[in-house]
């Protein structure tokens, strides 16, 4: 079997032959059944792999999906403008860095599609390229971000500045980012379909607060299972892999299963407290055939790393407490409540 370690390529596992835990069907309500979403899951969560699942849906690319929950339920595969962007491999420890990416993006575009002489401002011109997709497509377009929100995580509480501006530099970014992310709002008419993933998500009064608020899935029941792996797909799409581990540990197969499950299934999306598997240490499991610590290996959040480092919370009666939901529905990662 092959494992697509570090590969957030639809397209590439599809045709080379990864396995792929099958998220179709969810996918295909998702976008039938809502607008602009928002999606908060923790890194190497498979959320990178989701977004490029939905350009190839949303590009039309029906022969990639054969086989899947999805081809027996759309029957249309229009093909949509598409506009990605992605911040996973930047550093936006450097001023600048985050304007420089927006600017290129939209010039892009915009020898694509088409530019405006009346606009500089960088909302507005790329709100001008998505009525000039939809006028020139006659579709509306779908625009994915993935990682909104790591120009604001790098560079928060480094107290680094951006010199030119005289301010913070995440201050900065998170201005530039507000201005850019507005376009969902002048630009409703020509949006098919909006999704913003992150580890994070920041209060309305930041970020968000310049457009028509996304709809929160980051704890919703229909999508606790997005991203992961849940127990019933770890038996069927793992069982052999499983099996492998167990021959070589010389343990019973359940054996095995109940080591995977204490190790790595300790992530909960919703009141039903569904289990889901980490995908990233799962997959490295099965590829090395060894139980380790693969993710905090890789994916260690720095920021939250810098935020304990001013509190004086006790990292043992922080696990121990109860927190209403409501800090994690609507909250700005603080020094106060980390």
């Amino acid at each position: 079997m092959k494992y697509p370690i570090g590969i957030q390529s639809f397209a590439q596992i599809r045709e080379d032959g990864y396995v792929y835990v099958d998220k179709t069907a969810l996918i295909y309500n998702l976008v039938t059944t809502g607008k602009i979403y928002f999606l908060s899951r923790p890194r190497r969560f498979g959320k990178s792999l989701l977004v490029s699942t939905l350009k190839n849906y949303f590009l039309g690319k029906k022969e990639l999906f054969k086989g899947l929950a999805i081809e027996g339920l759309e029957t249309e595969w229009a093909e949509y403008p598409v506009f990605h962007i992605d911040f996973n491999g930047s550093n936006f420890t450097v001023p600048g860095t985050l304007e420089e990416i927006l600017k290129g993006t939209i010039k892009g575009w915009e020898r694509e599609y088409g530019k405006s002489q009346d606009y500089t401002d960088i909302g507005k011109r790329f709100a001008y390229i998505l009525k000039q997709a939809h006028k020139q497509s006659g579709k509306r377009c779908v625009v994915l971000i993935d990682e909104y929100d790591k120009p604001i995580l790098d560079v928060l509480d480094t107290g680094i500045k951006d010199e030119r501006q005289e301010q913070l530099l995440e201050d900065r970014n998170q201005e530039v980012l507000k201005g850019f992310y507005s376009v969902f709002k002048a630009a409703d008419d020509d949006l098919q379909f909006v999704l913003l993933t992150g580890v994070t998500k920041f209060s309305q009064v930041s970020v968000f607060s310049g457009f028509n608020q996304p709809a929160d899935i980051s704890m919703d029941s229909r999508y606790e299972a997005l991203c992961g792996v849940t127990q019933a797909e770890l038996e069927h799409y793992f069982s052999e892999s499983i099996q492998e581990m167990a021959e070589k540990e010389g343990i019973t197969t359940d054996e095995m299963t109940i080591r995977l499950k204490r190790q790595y299934d300790g992530y909960h999306f919703s009141k039903n407290m569904t289990d889901v598997y980490n995908p990233f240490s799962l997959l490295n499991a099965f590829a090395t055939q060894d139980v380790q610590d693969y993710w905090f290996r890789s994916g260690t959040p720095s920021y939250l790393i810098r935020l304990l480092a001013h509190t004086d919370e006790n990292l043992d009666e922080l696990t121990g407490k109860y927190y209403d939901p409501q800090e994690f529905v609507d909250y700005k990662a603080s020094v106060e409540k980390p």
